[in-house]
């Protein structure tokens, strides 16, 4: 892919009042392609003031705040009509907490302590959720955008946990990838990679290309959507 053709990175503010959590999470965010953090901000009165500077494109929010609630903020801001997303980075575990932020349209909510991949993941589904071009939906497309991918139905000989390896694979690379470079990276032979690639690709979750080189046949490479 061309550098100048890439996509802008997305634009992260943090909130988040314990320094060390705060230096952790960021690095966590910036290994992820695609993603920056433009600013962090410890307080209530801090992250109102940088969100509405900066415009983020999304907000990593802790609740617990010295100077007031991460829910109350994200409320605010809102009523105020900036447009952003937000996943809600937090040991509040109670039942109000999630009911509100997910009322409030948090689109993810983790709960401290997390692993890097489940980071990975909400990261992953706010890419999946602001990809979206098509003006209309069929209903697996839109289950897959909602995060109901439980009642997938795969074709006979393809595996679930492997089929997410593969889609993991797809979105923690820079370039699109081809069977083989897949295979390579979650341990299967290059038709079995093929196999999911092709079905991923037929149902709407990835794009694919064919890229010529000086020699050789073309390669086809696949990349998300």
């Amino acid at each position: 892919m061309n550098p100048a053709q890439a996509d802008p990175p997305v634009r992260v503010v943090m909130v988040e009042d314990d320094p060390w959590v705060g230096r952790v999470n960021r690095a966590l965010v910036e290994a992820e392609t695609g993603f920056t953090v433009v600013a962090q901000a410890e307080t209530v009165r801090q992250g109102r003031e940088l969100v509405q500077a900066l415009e983020p494109d999304l907000l990593l929010m802790d609740v617990y705040l010295p100077d007031g609630s991460g829910l109350e903020l994200v409320q605010e801001l809102r009523g105020m009509g900036l447009g952003f997303e937000v996943i809600l980075i937090t040991a509040a575990s109670d039942l109000a907490s999630v009911q509100r932020a997910l009322h409030g349209g948090a689109l993810d909510y983790l709960i401290k302590p997390f692993q890097q991949p489940r980071l990975r993941e909400a990261l992953g589904r706010y890419r999946l959720r602001t990809s979206v071009v098509e003006p209309n939906f069929t209903q697996s497309r839109l289950d897959r955008l909602l995060g109901h991918q439980g009642e997938e139905r795969l074709p006979k000989g393809l595996d679930p946990l492997t089929l997410e390896q593969i889609r993991s694979a797809l979105m923690a690379s820079e370039q699109p990838l081809s069977a083989e470079e897949v295979g390579s990276r979650v341990g299967l032979s290059r038709v079995s990679a093929w196999r999911y690639l092709e079905y991923l690709s037929e149902s709407g979750s990835l794009q694919a290309e064919m890229v010529y080189g000086s020699v050789g046949r073309p390669t086809k490479r696949y990349k998300p959507r």
